[in-house]
């Protein structure tokens, strides 16, 4: 497990720690190699499971593991154990993926004790993964005091949204109070993958209006004109917008005031089903696409009508923003689901060609990893898959600040 000596130097060291999984990566920022990455997931329950794959292989254990702390202390010391000691591996920053940056922050932050405070006191806003964040930097920093940890905040490629896109259309004083907008989420990676596809096409950045999907266990829209978002379907939380795996997405807000009167469920009660047990999962059982259409193919109803609302849901935001933007160059599908499934591309943007889609369903189909586009050479619109690559994104900003503060 020992990676070659000098292979960790220069390094960025990025976690995202999410609300039941901690993702890792040890990148070069300059030449995007990974010299390590991992995952630990299914944390707090019986069983979790960890995967690491280093420059000698792969290794996977299961068993468990009690908490977000537990778990990031197998992660350092299984970077650790690539050869040095943390303290001499050659590290230059620790990069943290973080949810929600609330009105306050908007760019890649040198994290200190204010920040850490102030990402905790924002957790109202995100309850899934601010928490989990906190304890990210609260542990990181402890072990790693000497070098500069930088936060990247979801929320930050948001930050100007028009204000009718930002803008609820409720009481203005309440909202103002209480920092009620949309932040919209997802924000690094629909970065990322919108550049990425205009340099696959060779264009411009700034001369292509794309529409983005990161669809996986979360999932959100963005409409970006010119290389500037214009809407996103998250808002004030990662709860709006698509249907998830187990989130809710757009819901009548008349919903939970019903659910309080009818059925008596607390607003702790109410939000618990919106975040975990909706979406796919509320309405199947299952929030695995694999599952899902296993149970599809065996003629689960239940399974068949999740799927369907799934992708309902894209092509209603699909149709939005195509009218927001004016018409649009590019279609781009990322994230774990948007990548795979070819069965969801297919269905988003079936029946399309009179506005200019037309999917190619061979090239769709075909089991093929990395940038491509599956749109037909007759397609007005390019239609592309482009794997997202938020660690590489996050590593980069966090080198950047690390490099300006030792100048």
């Amino acid at each position: 497990m020992t990676a070659p000596d000098g292979a960790t130097a220069g390094t960025v060291l990025v976690l995202n720690c999410g609300s039941s999984s901690i993702k890792f990566q040890l990148i070069h920022p300059d030449t995007a190699e990974s010299v390590a990455h991992g995952l630990i997931e299914r944390i707090g329950e019986p069983e979790g499971r960890i995967v690491f794959h280093h420059t000698t292989g792969t290794e996977e254990s299961l068993g468990p593991i009690a908490d977000h702390r537990a778990g990031l202390r197998v992660v350092l010391d299984m970077v650790e154990g690539l050869g040095r000691s943390l303290h001499e591996a050659g590290i230059v920053a620790v990069g943290h993926r973080l949810v929600h940056g609330g009105g306050l922050f908007y760019a890649p932050t040198l994290i200190d004790d204010a920040v850490v405070h102030a990402v905790a006191e924002l957790s109202a806003l995100a309850p899934l993964h601010n928490p989990a964040n906190v304890i990210g930097m609260e542990v990181a920093r402890a072990v790693l005091p000497d070098i500069p940890h930088v936060g990247v905040f979801d929320t930050a490629f948001f930050h100007d949204l028009p204000a009718a896109a930002a803008t609820y259309a409720i009481d203005r004083e309440i909202a103002a109070a209480h920092g009620i907008r949309r932040y919209g989420f997802h924000g690094t990676s629909h970065e990322y993958v919108s550049r990425r596809a205009a340099q696959f096409l060779g264009r411009e950045y700034s001369d292509l209006d794309q529409i983005v999907f990161h669809l996986g266990n979360g999932a959100s829209a963005a409409a970006i004109a010119g290389g500037h978002p214009i809407d996103t379907s998250m808002g004030l939380t990662p709860l709006e917008g698509l249907a998830m795996g187990t989130r809710c997405g757009d819901v009548d807000p008349g919903v939970l005031m019903h659910l309080k009167r009818s059925a008596g469920m607390d607003v702790e009660a109410i939000d618990d089903m919106l975040n975990h047990s909706s979406g796919l999962k509320g309405l199947c059982g299952v929030n695995d696409f694999r599952a899902l259409h296993r149970l599809v193919e065996e003629g689960s109803a239940d399974a068949k009508l999740a799927y369907d609302v799934y992708v309902h849901r894209i092509r209603k935001y699909l149709g939005a923003y195509m009218i927001e933007l004016g018409g649009v160059d590019v279609i781009v599908f990322t994230g774990g689901v948007g990548e795979n499934n070819a069965d969801v591309r297919w269905d988003a943007l079936a029946g399309l060609e009179r506005f200019g889609i037309a999917v190619d369903r061979v090239a769709n189909k075909a089991h093929e990893s990395g940038e491509r586009c599956i749109s037909t050479p007759e397609s007005e619109v390019r239609v592309l898959v482009i794997p997202t690559n938020e660690e590489l994104a996050i590593a980069r900003a966090a080198d950047a600040l690390a490099k300006s503060l030792s100048c």
